[in-house]
């Protein structure tokens, strides 16, 4: 397996991992805040599912287009604009897999050199496809540990 076929096969895990990490999660527990300062599990949810957006655009306009501008996002401006919340975890999670099966079928279906297309992040500068692509990969596993330190502090 190329590394660039692990890294899909990685990305299209994700969801199923998240789902995991909260699936025995009691409904009163979600908006909890056992780490003071911290997020919720509800609003770390709502986060990724957020994040899974911005990224399949910024994923699609570097295949698409030539060297687009992708702007960056506060995501606590995002956590109170945005009702985090107040939404519904499901919804969030079929959101996020949903989101993950169509652009891993769009990157599946890449040319090997789309991998290399850039972008010009805002704050991070040139950014490859690629790039772009692990970045969202490693954001739901970097999360889960925080999600299973809440969950251990309940």
């Amino acid at each position: 397996m190329s590394d660039l076929e692990r890294l899909l096969t990685e990305y299209a895990a994700g969801p199923e991992t998240l789902r995991q990490s909260v699936a025995d999660v009691a409904a009163d527990d979600l908006d909890a805040h056992p780490c003071e300062g911290y997020w919720s599990i509800r609003q770390v949810i709502c986060h990724l599912s957020d994040a899974e957006a911005v990224y399949a655009d910024r994923i699609k306009r570097v295949i698409a287009e030539d060297n687009p501008t992708l702007f960056d996002a506060d995501p606590n401006l995002f956590c109170a604009a945005l009702c985090w919340s107040e939404r519904d975890i499901e919804e969030e999670l079929q959101l996020i897999a949903l989101t993950r099966r169509q652009v891993f079928r769009i990157l599946k279906s890449c040319p090997i050199e789309a991998f290399q297309r850039t972008g010009v992040h805002s704050s991070d500068g040139a950014m490859t496809l690629e790039a772009l692509v692990e970045r969202i990969t490693e954001h739901i596993p970097h999360h889960v540990h925080f999600i299973e330190q809440k969950v251990a502090a309940l």
